[in-house]
């Protein structure tokens, strides 16, 4: 643990937890924030132009281990994780084996502390092996810290387990999140269904398979009182079905990732399957009904849905390739470009640099960072900057414009649907309880102290 006091000059702090937009010094000693105003002591690190806000937090990433170690690893995700700003992911549980039992918890825990580059929150099955058929170990995770099940890239086919698993999560308050995806009316399906499957000769992905799983699920949790939390959120239906469920009082909260409110189904006519994803892109009405539920907060979270995949495999024929895009390095910079930026509201070809953002920059943070931290009771995590927290910390430049490259990122996968484009906002500095774990852009070894 560091013991160095540093103090960071000059930032404007955003912080959603407290309604900050200021600039101010903020002074870390040790693992905590001490001071927030116009003291200086310590090391001093100038960040004029940067904007200093809470630690990103991730609700929804796949690092693969165990057993996906050719994908990703816990390291390798975890690194990534830093170096987009991120202080604390939730990781899925489709490992090999299935994150279904306490045991699993324990060694991604274990390995994610030896790694050190930020929280890692394992998310536990619903079901043994995501069979859909058997509740998972349920009690047994939630007593070494699980407080989220899902069985995500399948979806819970029966009501009846589902009801099942509901109940039982409410026993401990914990969060029910099942893949919205009815898979009879997906059987073969290879992106979504509308005019650009119509033209490629594709089978269609209907929306109604999202939202028929959605309305049941809602109509479930409803009726128990139970939390659910709706995953990758993709279609125009999604969103108006979750706004009317929290008009109702059905406690669900809901994530919607940069690929869904940035990328349009047209660009599977490149067949470039870097484009493939599980739910699959959609069309820009789906589009921009994301970015409005971003907005209103009727969704409460941007998660990446961090999928990495090896070469050898996604980069196969689009039939055979699988679903997955990698986003931990990107996430920010795509919601400060898309959702923040002037290009938020315009069409494709009307961009009017004038137009305001979707978000400001206030909402922006508390979506990728107090917002998720809120959804999962995640401690410690979200804010706020203030004296006594623990200094989990992202510090960027919101003027900043970079290209992605794919083969630069630190992902040990390289599927990025944003190489090759121009995004603004880049990582400068991450804190994890006042360790730098990326600094000045690179990452930094867990022995590093500031």
């Amino acid at each position: 643990m560091s013991t160095a006091i540093v103090t960071f000059t000059g930032a404007r702090v955003v912080d959603p937890a407290t309604g900050t937009d200021r600039i101010a010094n903020v002074v870390v000693d040790g693992d905590q924030i001490a001071e927030v105003g116009d003291e200086s002591r310590g090391l001093r690190v100038d960040a004029h132009g940067l904007v200093c806000a809470p630690g990103l937090v991730d609700l929804h990433v796949h690092l693969r281990e165990p057993g996906g170690e050719d994908a990703e690893t816990i390291e390798t995700g975890t690194r990534a994780a830093a170096l987009g700003g991120f202080t604390a992911v939730c990781s899925m549980a489709n490992t090999d084996p299935v994150c279904d039992h306490a045991g699993v918890v324990e060694q991604v825990l274990r390995l994610a502390r030896d790694a050190g580059n930020c929280d890692v929150y394992p998310v536990g099955a619903i079901t043994r092996g995501l069979a859909g058929d058997e509740l998972a170990e349920l009690g047994s995770m939630a007593e070494v810290g699980v407080r989220c099940f899902s069985d995500d890239g399948i979806g819970v086919q029966s009501a009846r387990v589902m009801r099942r698993a509901l109940s039982y999560a409410k026993t401990w308050d914990a969060i029910i999140c099942n893949h919205a995806e009815e898979s009879t009316l997906t059987d073969g399906a290879q992106m979504n269904e509308g005019v650009y499957s119509s033209r490629l000769g594709l089978s269609g992905w209907p929306h109604e398979a999202e939202e028929v799983m959605v309305a049941r699920d809602l109509i479930l949790a409803h009726g128990l009182g139970a939390r659910l939390h709706v995953p990758h959120v993709s279609t125009a239906g999604t969103v108006g079905l979750i706004r009317n469920a929290k008009r109702l009082g059905v406690r669900v909260t809901a994530e919607a990732a940069p690929h869904h409110f940035m990328l349009t189904d047209d660009l599977v006519a490149s067949y470039d399957s870097v484009f493939k994803v599980n739910p699959p892109l959609r069309t820009p009405t789906d589009v921009y009904a994301v970015r409005d539920g971003l907005a209103d907060g009727t969704l409460d979270a941007i998660a990446t849905d961090h999928a990495p995949h090896p070469p050898e495999q996604k980069e196969q024929a689009w039939g055979h390739a699988p679903c997955g895009m990698i986003g931990l390095e990107t996430a920010l910079a795509a919601t400060l470009t898309e959702l923040v930026g002037p290009s938020a509201r315009a069409r494709p070809g009307d961009i009017d640099p004038d137009e305001p953002g979707t978000l400001t920059l206030l909402e922006a943070i508390e979506r990728l960072s107090t917002g998720p931290a809120r959804v999962r009771d995640i401690d410690g995590h979200g804010g706020p900057i203030a004296p006594g927290a623990p200094a989990n910390l992202v510090l960027f430049d919101p003027a900043a414009r970079w290209t992605v490259d794919a083969a630069n990122l630190h992902s040990r996968s390289r599927n990025s649907p944003f190489h090759g484009r121009t995004l603004s906002g880049r990582v400068v500095h991450t804190l994890l309880r006042g360790r730098f774990t990326s600094r000045d852009g690179r990452p930094q070894p867990a022995a590093e102290l500031v």
